[in-house]
């Protein structure tokens, strides 16, 4: 019989550090070449604007197969509703029976999501990081911060939105969670983006940018940038020449980042090689192909795998099972 399991429910049974490890572990099977991925399903409206995203796949050899659905409708707000929405479905390998539904809401999706930044960072950030940054003020962008906690020391933190005020109340509203207490991290706003990237040495981009953000003369040695908001044609979140400029590029997968991510923009503009962009999981695999000192820029290109859908829904049904058995 078929489960469903509901928002609520799938909360209690994600542990973000152990999440951190199954993503981990996630990339790297993806890079030694033991998932099956097909290209990324997208659907785009314009009236109302919005686009799902729609990711599926499986391990070899493993219990299940993956088909995962997130949608984001932006002018959502307006109707007092929320801008995502998406499930998850996991069905057996051995019979194509529907094992399990997560109604997540796309919460799992942004779960998932902010882990894989905080794997990045874990990788590629300096050994001393004295400042992070994070570049935007959704639900994404508070995400990634609390996930950085169990990967990265440190104690400060700059905030820039596009809308000032949006920035202000994130903050505000960050100093009032206790995962935030809790890690004693300081958090301001910043003025503009030339004092956040001045300032901090990792950022993480988080935003829906059609334009670059950041520029190449901005980024300076040791900075690590892990951008988040390409994950779609058309966007781009970091000047093309960030990427000529860095030491080494990692992309969460080179197939799909040369395809619409910020990759893709750097190779079609002669900027970089495809050769020369690095696969996450090989670097987690083999440290000594990623950053070897601590004055080289690092940027990672994130566009979200369908191996990271199948790590965390695996890891819930893991969970839920082992529930209903206590």
């Amino acid at each position: 019989m078929t489960k469903v399991l509901k928002l609520d429910e799938i909360k209690r049974l994600i542990d973000s550090r152990r999440l951190i490890r199954e993503i981990e572990t996630g990339f790297v099977l993806y890079s030694e070449g033991r998932v099956v991925v097909p290209p990324v399903g997208f659907l785009h409206f314009e009236q109302p604007p919005g686009d799902v995203h729609i990711k599926y796949g499986f391990v070899t050899d493993d219990h299940f197969y993956v088909l995962k659905m997130a949608s984001g409708f932006y002018e959502n707000p307006a109707l007092d509703l929320p801008v995502s929405d998406g499930l998850l479905l996991l069905f057996s390998q051995k019979t194509g029976h529907l094992e399990l539904i997560l109604l997540d809401e796309c919460w799992l999706t942004d779960m998932r999501t902010a882990a894989a930044g905080a794997v990045a960072a874990k990788h590629l950030a300096a050994s001393a990081v004295h400042r992070i940054g994070i570049v935007g003020t959704g639900v994404q962008a508070r995400m990634q911060l609390e996930m950085l906690r169990d990967v990265v020391d440190c104690q400060r933190c700059l905030i820039w939105g596009r809308d000032a005020d949006k920035a202000r109340r994130m903050v505000a509203d960050l100093r009032e969670r206790e995962v935030i207490q809790s890690w004693g991290l300081d958090l301001e706003v910043a003025t503009d983006l030339d004092e956040l990237v001045g300032q901090c040495n990792v950022i993480v981009t988080t935003t829906s940018a059609r334009e670059p953000l950041i520029r190449a003369d901005q980024v300076q040695p040791g900075t690590h940038i892990t951008a988040m908001g390409s994950d779609d044609h058309g966007k781009q979140e970091l000047e093309a020449g960030v990427l000529a400029k860095a030491d080494r590029v990692i992309a969460d997968s080179v197939s799909q980042c040369v395809d619409h991510g910020e990759c893709f923009h750097a190779v079609q503009g002669n900027h970089i090689e495809e050769g020369f962009i690095l696969e996450l999981g090989n670097v987690i695999k083999d440290p000594g192909v990623g950053r070897t000192s601590d004055d080289q820029i690092t940027v990672a290109d994130l566009t979200g795998v369908a191996i990271q859908d199948i790590q965390i829904a695996k890891m819930v049904e893991h969970a839920a099972r082992l529930a209903e058995q206590a």
